[in-house]
């Protein structure tokens, strides 16, 4: 059972700056209702469940349900692709369902989240190949062999320590033996290296923000993140621990490969090892995982603590461009940023932190007291200062102009890893 942020929410309310939280609530009076009813300050959180103890028949119900939601995505991108090809309209939800009811062995409502999720996909696709061309995007073509299985809330039976996920009339369900949480809602059958069942459960969010202070957090490799406040407050959340679980699971890996390399493909032999690689992978990825969440959940702690009211999120990416050598392009591809950019958005929605993000790039030159970079400075004839973000902790780089801070007045750092709990050094 394991926690796990997901960045949905029912309205997009606090994505506004509090001065205009009026004029929407003008223009939409029943926004104002929804608001002291408590239905606003929820978000959607998603727990996770592993299924490890599976009897034969239950995996293979589960992995038939799996198949058949990968019939269902394959028939949407067949009918697609055949209008596409005769200079047809494209076909809608209301085409793709009528194509799809019926027709597969599944949930009407599974059949349905099935369909969204293949709409949306085309119209992600359509709007990066008009936005960023240079990333030739592809519509659906590619034939799925297996898809996550979703139910909505109100296709979902909690019972007394069970769950009970309808597979259609006439079908028998899935029951699982799983408690869920009182507030839970939509499900959804996942396979990552095994099978997990993923959960929303609803969460309460802060109603107002802990203060106005405005904070920046740099993320890095080594240092997973670097907090800094326009009150000279700072914080370092060391990621070395991470960074060690990544490169262990590399290594085990290596060694499991090489000996599968001796084994035919398929054969029981060469299966043997690749069970072993599946349990290092799911291992590996929930103390990543777990670790991620603690790491995060620090530096949110500590912008509550000091009445943070805004967060900048710096953005390197653009760090892979350039190589390195064989070793550290590893290192920078295994360096998961997204994820920690992800879940400290998410967990600043959950205590009403407005947060954004943006280019790091030149920052790390300019002088934040005349505004200038190294090289300017010497052409104007003045004296050469050290650069903020090489002299202050963690490589404060986007802070140089984003706020005027210490160096050397760093209130603590904080240290992440795996063979020893959470300190904080003062």
């Amino acid at each position: 059972m394991i926690w796990f942020s997901y960045s949905t929410r029912k309205t997009l309310l606090f994505h506004h700056p509090f001065e205009n939280w009026k004029a929407l609530i003008s223009d939409s009076p029943h926004l104002y209702i929804l608001l002291f009813s408590g239905i606003m300050l929820c978000m959607q959180m998603v727990k996770i469940y592993q299924l490890n103890h599976l009897s034969r028949k239950q995996f293979q119900c589960l992995k038939a349900a799996q198949m058949e939601a990968a019939q269902v995505w394959d028939c949407c991108m067949e009918t697609r692709k055949s209008a596409r090809l005769a200079h047809l309209p494209w076909p809608g939800r209301d085409a793709l369902q009528k194509a799809t009811k019926g027709r597969f062995a599944l949930h009407s409502q599974s059949v349905q989240m099935v369909v969204a999720a293949f709409l949306a996909n085309v119209q992600t696709t359509r709007q990066l190949r008009h936005t960023h061309p240079q990333m030739k995007m592809k519509y659906p073509w590619r034939i799925k062999r297996f898809y996550p299985v979703k139910w909505p809330a109100q296709a979902v039976s909690k019972e007394h320590g069970r769950v009970v996920l309808p597979m259609g009339k006439g079908r028998p369900s899935l029951v699982l033996p799983i408690a869920l949480p009182k507030h839970s809602g939509a499900c959804s059958l996942v396979w990552n290296h095994g099978f997990a069942l993923h959960v929303c459960v609803e969460r309460s969010q802060a109603a107002e923000a802990p203060g106005t202070v405005a904070a920046t957090v740099d993320l890095g490799e080594i240092h997973l993140a670097a907090v800094t406040t326009t009150t000279s407050e700072a914080l370092i959340v060391t990621g070395r621990g991470i960074r060690s679980l990544k490169r262990q699971r590399q290594q085990q890996l290596g060694k499991i490969a090489k000996k599968q390399s001796r084994c035919q493909k398929s054969s029981r032999r060469w299966k043997r090892p690749q069970r072993a690689k599946n349990k290092q992978c799911r291992r590996a990825e929930r103390r990543i995982r777990d670790l991620r969440h603690k790491a995060t959940r620090k530096v949110i702690d500590f912008c509550v603590q000091h009445q943070v009211g805004t967060l900048f999120i710096g953005n390197p990416h653009g760090v892979r461009d350039k190589k390195s050598g064989r070793h550290h392009n590893q290192r920078m591809a295994l360096w998961e940023y997204g994820k920690d950019r992800d879940y400290l958005t998410h967990k600043a929605k959950a205590v009403h932190i407005m947060s954004f993000t943006g280019s790091e790039r030149g920052t790390s030159s300019q002088c934040p007291a005349c505004g200038h970079t190294q090289a300017q400075r010497q052409k104007l004839g003045l004296s050469r200062l050290p650069v903020l973000g090489a002299s202050g902790p963690g490589g404060f780089d986007q802070y140089a102009s984003a706020c005027l801070w210490d160096p050397s007045e760093v209130s603590s750092f904080l240290h992440v890893s795996p063979s020893w709990p959470v300190q904080v050094k003062e």
